[in-house]
Order: structure tokens, then sequence, then C-alpha cells
């Protein structure tokens, strides 16, 4: 193939066409006038682009961080209007919503940029409502929560923590995951949240300390830390959760309190608090402070007006607590408690987190805490709670019996005495209080004391309040079922009723209705013996009117009150009544015989009267002097 070649003519006519290419860029130069407008008309729109971005800060607190760069001098001066020493946070590339997970085999906390608090915690071991629901317990999400550091600045501005950007820094110290969390204020001065998160763990260590913020803050007074939460509903029952969620704390060196769970704007404003609790029935929320809060203000807000239409949140719950400045400085070790309310998990912890279940004042709270709780906790660890709950109610009604055969015996004691003192009634039928006198020294010489059924029936009285305070707050209890209900911590309904029934519900229990008819019978059984053995008094109700009553309105009580209580509690009194009816029946037909006890009368009546006791001693004064009294009115 023939090479192409150049001649002389085509090498001049490039080279003319590129100086012509030349003289015509050169002509369209720039003038150095146009080159200066050109100018001007860039740090013009510049400007305008600026302000606003300002006027946008002004209105939203906080500017779209997407603009700012970091050592953007005009930048950082325009966020400076609004938000003073922290403006440095907002030219970060953490200034965006963002969010940070950490987990282990129990909590699942998410932790937004945005505030630098949980707005996600969910429980993973845990489900809402019914086992088998497939919906995890969230103790926060949806923007139920938040947490705020009001920061008092020292140019006069008040910010809310909430509103700014925190940076995050996610490390592994051993197997503990710690999330820190920055609000800066320049490259080494900040507001930190550290998150710490140990393996298999509910607590979450949760440190809060400044660094050179000496100058930004006002350290005049402290720093008001904002906790609100809006709990929401995790069982069945919408009246049983909303009567057991409340606020409790500790304050004072250990002493306990709570806010008035019911009503609204319930307030409290106790002194160095060490925790708050966030309590709903079965779950809880803490914080809790080694250096304890010097001063807390703490509501309650029900929010459950009609049970039928406000299903979703139980209570508003609102704490805020006092960060004390030392050397200009913030510096609190914390920590947060997601998880079960359940009494051996929170004491655990050893930080008296054990407190917040109610199991009662006194007497009530001790016989739980070293007889109920221990004893339950054994059966339960080996065989089924159903199976539990009824071998556990056998023990204690057997330990009781020698109570209920002192009771049984007295009444059986009266019954024989019965017909002397309906005598001494009509021998002294006009004289009330000679009637007193003479039965009084006639249970004396007859060695009967009419006061010993009823001491028995006290010293059971305890034992029988502190089930109604356990099984309510047995968390083992929850999603465990027997026979045929699903969970023991919540009602057995049988029949789902298209209507509510006032004070009853909108569905059938079978185990109250159980409780209702072993009640009725044990009722039905003791109250004749009951009405043989006491005569009725002159000037006192007519006791055996009474009791005829009572027959039928327990049942009925037992009924109303516990369809909407856990079955565990009512599957504990019908096993409980179905144990008393057997005991009673083996102590009147196999143990007291009638005829003895009147032998043993009548022989007691041969001996020396025992010495009274201080009160029937006293007892025989007070009647003495009323007598005297009466006859000296006689007299005048």
């Amino acid at each position: 193939m023939e090479e192409k070649k150049f001649d002389l003519n085509s090498i001049i006519g490039f080279v003319l066409i590129f100086g012509i290419l030349i003289w015509i860029m050169y002509q369209n130069q720039p003038s150095d006038k146009e080159i200066a407008a050109e100018k001007a008309k860039k740090e013009l729109v510049a400007k305008q682009e600026a302000q606003a971005k300002a006027d946008k800060t002004k209105t939203a607190v906080l500017p779209v961080a997407a603009a700012a760069t970091p050592g953007d001098t005009v930048q950082l001066a325009q966020l400076q209007k609004t938000l003073g020493g922290f403006a440095y946070s907002a030219t970060l590339p953490s200034a965006k919503e963002t969010f940070t997970t950490i987990e282990n085999e129990k909590l699942k906390l998410k932790i937004a940029n945005k505030g630098g608090y949980i707005v996600e915690a969910t429980l993973k071991e845990f489900e809402r409502f019914e086992k088998g629901s497939k919906q995890l317990v969230e103790l926060i999400k949806d923007n139920n929560s938040n947490l705020n550091i009001q920061l008092q600045t020292t140019d006069n501005r008040t910010l809310n923590s909430k509103d700014l950007y925190f940076e995050p820094t996610l490390t592994k110290v051993g197997g503990d995951q710690v999330l820190t969390m920055r609000l800066k204020a320049g490259a080494n001065e900040f507001l930190e949240y550290k998150y710490i998160l140990k393996p298999n763990d509910y607590l979450v260590g949760f440190d809060v300390r400044s660094q050179g913020l000496n100058k930004v803050l006002n350290s005049a007074k402290p720093l008001d830390l904002q906790w609100d939460l809006k709990t929401y509903r995790n069982e069945k029952s919408v009246s049983i959760e909303k009567r057991f969620a409340e606020i409790q704390y500790e304050y004072d060196d250990e002493k306990y309190n709570y806010v008035n769970p019911s009503g609204v704007g319930k307030e409290e404003t106790p002194e160095k608090v060490s925790y708050v609790a966030f309590k709903q029935h079965f779950f809880t929320t803490i914080l809790s402070t080694d250096k304890p809060f010097e001063k807390s203000k703490l509501q309650s807000d029900d929010l459950v007006k009609d049970e039928k239409i406000d299903t979703t949140f139980i209570k508003q719950f609102r704490a805020t607590v006092p960060l004390a400045f030392s050397n200009g400085e913030i510096d609190y070790k914390m920590s947060w408690y997601f998880g079960p309310a359940d009494y051996k998990t929170l004491k655990s912890y050893d930080k008296n987190f054990e407190k917040i279940i109610p199991l009662g004042w006194g007497i009530f709270g001790w016989i739980n805490r070293w007889v109920f709780i221990p004893l339950f906790g054994f059966l339960s660890s080996y065989i089924a709670y159903g199976i539990a709950i009824i071998i556990f109610t056998i023990i204690i009604k057997l330990a009781m019996s020698p109570i209920t055969y002192k009771s049984f015996l007295s009444q059986a004691k009266m019954k024989v005495l019965r017909p002397e003192i309906t005598e001494l009634g009509e021998k002294f039928k006009k004289d009330p209080m000679k009637k007193q006198q003479e039965t009084m020294k006639l249970y004396n010489k007859a060695g009967v004391n009419p006061m010993a059924g009823c001491i028995p029936a006290l010293i059971q009285l305890p034992f029988m309040y502190a089930s109604f305070q356990f099984f309510p707050s047995a968390f083992e209890l929850r999603q465990k079922s027997f026979l045929w209900a699903n969970d023991l911590s919540s009602f057995d309904a049988v029949v789902k009723l298209p209507f509510h029934i006032p004070l009853y519900g909108d569905h059938i229990s079978l185990f109250p209705i159980l409780a209702a008819i072993a009640i009725f019978f044990y009722m039905k059984m003791t109250s004749g013996d009951q009405q043989m053995a006491a005569p009725q008094q002159e000037g006192m109700p007519d006791m055996a009117k009474m009791m005829k009553i009572m027959i039928y309105v327990s049942p009925l009580m037992m009924l109303i009150f516990f369809n909407s209580y856990g079955a565990g509690l009512s599957l504990y009194n019908f096993i409980s009544n179905l144990i008393t009816i057997g005991i009673m029946f083996v102590i009147k037909n196999y143990i007291v015989d009638t005829d003895k006890i009147h032998a043993q009368i009548q022989e007691n009546k041969l001996k020396e009267p025992k010495k009274q006791s201080k009160f029937q001693k006293r007892l025989q004064e007070v009647m003495e002097q009323q007598e005297a009294a009466k006859n000296q009115n006689k007299k005048k």
C-alpha cells in the first residue's frame, strides 16, 4: 500500500489554521474588569447561600450537616450563632441521622447519633402477650423514650443534647462492647456518653462525663438530665398491667418508695436518689448511679382512660435528676437495666433492685422472701410450674394444719358449752353485764379460751395475704402453661364474651370458678359449727345471719376479683380450699371427739379455776367497773 505523504502546501495550511485559533482565543479572553465582576458575583452567591443556611439554623436548631465541612470557618461562624460552643459538633461527618447497634445474647440496643441516647431496646428472650406471638418485648422503640441533658452555656444559651449530634466510636475491651458517644465543642472538648455492654447481661454501663467544657458550660448550678418513657403494653390484661406499673426508687441510703401508681400528674421530689425504676408489670427499666442524685423530680401519668380503647400504652413516666459539677466538669458512673422484673435476677446485681418487686410490707414481705420464694423456686426447678403450685400449696397447708386443728378444737369446745351459755343468757336476760361476767367465769372454770378460735385465723391471715402479693409478681409463671391455662401469670379465659361486664370483664376464667365453688363448700362446712359455737350476744349483730350471707358473698367476690388475675393465684386458692376442706373433714370426723371434750370440760369444772390471762383479767376488771358505775347511777 502506498504511504500518504504531506506536501509543503498541507503543512502551510495547518500552521495558518493553528495561528488563527490562537488569535481568536486571545481576542476573546476576559478583561481585568470582567474578571473582577465575575469574582464579585461568585462571592455574592456564596454569601447568599451562607445566609440561607444560617436562617435555616435559626428555625431548625441544627442545620443540615451535609453542607458543613471541618475547618470551614464561614460555616462554623454561622453555626456558632445558634449552637455557641457546640457548633463544632455540627461540622463533623457524624452530624447526620445514623445509628449504632450493640447486642449480646439478651439485649439489642440501637443508639442514635442525634442525642446520643438509646432509641431501641429489645429483649431477645421474651415475647409480648403470649408465647408464640413472635413479637419480642421492646421496652424502647418508635420514639417512646427520650434522654436529654439541658446544657446551660457560659454565653447564656440553653441547648438540649437530644437535638445535637454525637460522634460514635465502637470498640471492644475483652468481651465487652464499648460505645463512646461524644458531643464535641472542639477536637478534645466534649460531653461523653459511654455505653458498656457485657456478654449475656441485662445491665448496661452508662458513664456520663465532660472534658474541657469548663469554659463552655455554666457550672454555677447542676445540669438537668431528663428521662421519659411511655410504656408499651406487653401483657394480656390491661387492668393488671396498669395496676403494677409505677415509678419506684431508692433514696437516702437504701430507703425505698414509689410514686402513687394511679391518677395524672402524680409527682415526688425525693433527695439522694441512687436509682429510679420505670417498672411495668413483668419488665422494668432502671437508671442507677454510684453517686446519688441530690434532688430528683419523678412524675407518673395514666394513659389508660378506657381499657377497651387505650390498649397500646399504659403509663407515661418522667424523671428529672441533677448532674452536679466537680471542678467545672461532669463525671457520673451510671448504669441501665433493661430486663425482666424477676426477683432473683434483680437481686443478683447487689444493687437492691429486687425492692421494686411488690412482695408486701412487714411480715407479708418477710414470708414471701424467706418462705414462698425459696420454696417455690426449689420446687419449680425440678417439676412443671402447675404441679409446683399444687405441691407448694399442699406443703403450706400441711404446715398450717396444727393451727387449723387448734381453731376447730376451740370451736368444738365452745359448741359443748353452748347450752350452758344459753342458759346464762336466759337467767340474766335483763342484766347483760351480769351475763357477760358469768359467761367469763364459765369459760375460766371450764378451761376454755373464747379467743382461741380467732388467734389461729389471725396467724394464717399473713400467709393468705402474702400469696396475693407473691403470685401476681412471680415472673417465672409468665407464659408457662398448665392444663387449659396458656399463661399462669394471666387469666385462663375459656370463653370470650361478646360484651363487657363491669368489674368482671369480657371473658370467663375457669380457675376462679373452681376456687369459688371450693370456698362455697368450705364455708358451708364450717359455718354451722361457728354458729353453734358462738351464741348471739345482746346488742351485737346476728352472726348466724351474717355467716349465711357470707356463704354466698365470698364466692361471688372470688369470681369477680379473680377473673382478670393470673391463673396461678386462682389455682393456688382452689387447691388451698380443697386441702382445707379435707383437713377439716379428717379433724371433725377422726380426731376431735365431742364426748371426750365434754367430759374434759366437766372435769375441769371440778378443778381449781385456771389463773386468768392478762387479757381476761383486764376484761373482767372493765366489766366490774361498768357494773359498779351502773349500780351507782341506779342509786342516784
